[in-house]
């Protein structure tokens, strides 16, 4: 059983801004250093632990495979930041942290996810990759 420690709490506060949002904006960075940002869905875990998915060739995806440095802020449908930034690490997963983000986004994007699950069932183009993003201490 997860239990928090005084830094989960630290990294639960600084993602208390993206409490009741539904995208958020996360910002990764080429290899020439430019900033690219990109609204997401995401959904909050326990751990403290943002989920998104994308699909595995995505611009995102293969950014944060060279690294996993990136920040997040509140933002709107369009892209437009409506929070302050806060530097995060996210790791692409697998396995069970694979379907606990799912889980967590079905509930969240009920029906819309399951929408655009179907499509994915119907046409499977693209392998789809979750990317788990935590606060970085400090």
């Amino acid at each position: 059983m997860w239990r928090a420690t005084e830094a989960d709490m630290s990294a639960m506060a600084k993602l208390a801004a993206f409490d009741s949002q539904k995208y958020l904006s996360l910002e990764t960075h080429r290899k020439n250093g430019q900033a690219v940002r990109t609204p997401v869905w995401f959904a909050a875990a326990p751990g403290p632990i943002l989920y998104v998915y994308t699909v595995a060739d995505s611009g995102k995806a293969k950014r944060l495979r060279r690294t996993g440095e990136a920040r997040i802020a509140v933002c709107n449908a369009r892209g437009t930041i409506t929070g302050p930034w806060s530097n995060v690490r996210a790791t692409i997963v697998d396995g069970d942290a694979f379907a606990e983000g799912m889980r967590f986004l079905d509930h969240k994007y009920w029906p819309w996810k399951q929408i655009l699950d179907l499509a994915h069932r119907l046409f499977p183009r693209h392998r789809r990759v979750m990317i788990a993003i935590k606060p970085i201490p400090g």
